[in-house]
């Protein structure tokens, strides 16, 4: 007897089916819009010496064994940044990448240990222009899908309407009532026993182990993240530079970093950078991150060498990394990953 949650059933999958053709439409749409932008779509290569540094990301590990016999560790890509990034670096002045990537340690509503990754790439021009990409992107998205409305669970979305955008210092004070950058020095060093006090005084745990990246998070799901892309999209920008490791200080305050994070419906769609191509500070945020994995997974990743020697050719640059699933999840109502997935990995609760 099959399983009752086999995606294969012929039942089932007429069932999905609509929501997967709608997937391939979107991608076709979203290829042809990049195409006319003068984009060039480009292919990441999955197997990479590093998966990324960050430290709460958790790839598959995996071994290449040469002719003679010589193994050497590989890992499968969490994101095909490190390569987009090499071939900005080749010369490359716009491109896009539609990437398998692989996540370990996450499965649920809305993420998967294989998904798509939608990644695109601007040399010489400033991070702002990525949030008029995402706006096309959203309109483009309900155009395809014959909607007005993106929608998940009790949650809904006019993907036409103007962004809001908010700055985490402003989410903070509105929805906390903290002032996050109070606790971040100039140099962006972090004030742990202040921030701590100010959590506690909003009425949210505080653990004696928790770090300032922690409490930064709690207060972020808690609190922040539940008012975002309601009714419309939202832009939550200038992130503290120490929560933004692969991007560059922005020059109006060295506290925040050029970083954004798109939400609709709640739900977190794209993540955006201006570029940090300073090869030196980049190996000691990765390394900081990595001692940090260390310290909580008790395992660490390798650093892209080859990766460090590209930045510090890298010109100028802002990129973005966008959930392609998620975003047909909220064109099409879907309540789960799996549903806009050709073929889910076994194993997901339904």
């Amino acid at each position: 007897m099959r399983p009752a949650s086999a995606w294969w059933a012929p039942d089932l999958h007429a069932d999905r089916r609509p929501r997967l053709i709608l997937r391939n439409r979107i991608a076709a749409r979203l290829r042809a819009h990049f195409d006319g932008l003068g984009f060039v779509e480009v292919e990441a290569a999955a197997l990479q010496v590093s998966p990324g540094n960050e430290t709460h990301l958790s790839a598959f590990a995996t071994e290449a064994i040469g002719p003679d016999g010589a193994r050497r560790p590989l890992y499968l890509h969490t994101s095909p940044e490190f390569a987009c990034k090499k071939l900005l670096a080749a010369g490359e002045p716009r491109l896009f990448c539609l990437a398998r990537v692989f996540r370990n340690r996450e499965r649920g509503a809305l993420h998967h240990p294989e998904f798509t990754m939608l990644e695109w790439y601007r040399a010489g021009e400033p991070y702002e222009i990525l949030m008029a990409d995402c706006a096309d992107l959203l309109r483009l998205a309900a155009e395809t899908a014959g909607t007005d409305r993106f929608t998940y669970r009790d949650r809904a979305c006019d993907p036409h309407a103007p962004f809001e955008r908010l700055t985490l210092a402003e989410g903070f004070a509105r929805h906390a009532g903290i002032d996050l950058l109070a606790t971040v020095a100039e140099d962006g060093a972090t004030d742990r026993p202040a921030l701590a006090a100010a959590v506690a005084g909003a009425g949210l745990r505080v653990a004696a182990d928790d770090t300032w990246a922690d409490l930064f998070s709690r207060v972020l799901v808690a609190r922040i993240e539940p008012h975002l892309g309601q009714g419309r999209p939202t832009i939550l920008c200038e992130y503290p530079v120490s929560e933004a490791a692969l991007a560059r200080p922005s020059p109006r305050d060295p506290r925040v970093a050029e970083r954004f994070e798109l939400y609709a419906c709640g739900v977190e769609l794209a993540n955006a950078f201006g570029e940090l191509t300073d090869a030196g500070e980049q190996r000691r945020r990765f390394e900081a991150e990595m001692a940090e994995r260390l310290r909580i997974y008790g395992e660490a990743y390798p650093i892209d060498e080859d990766f460090l020697d590209a930045l510090a050719a890298m010109p100028d640059a802002s990129g973005i990394a966008l959930g392609f699933d998620r975003l047909v999840m909220l064109a099409c109502g879907a309540a789960r990953i799996d549903d806009v997935i050709w073929t889910p990995v076994a194993g997901g609760a339904r």
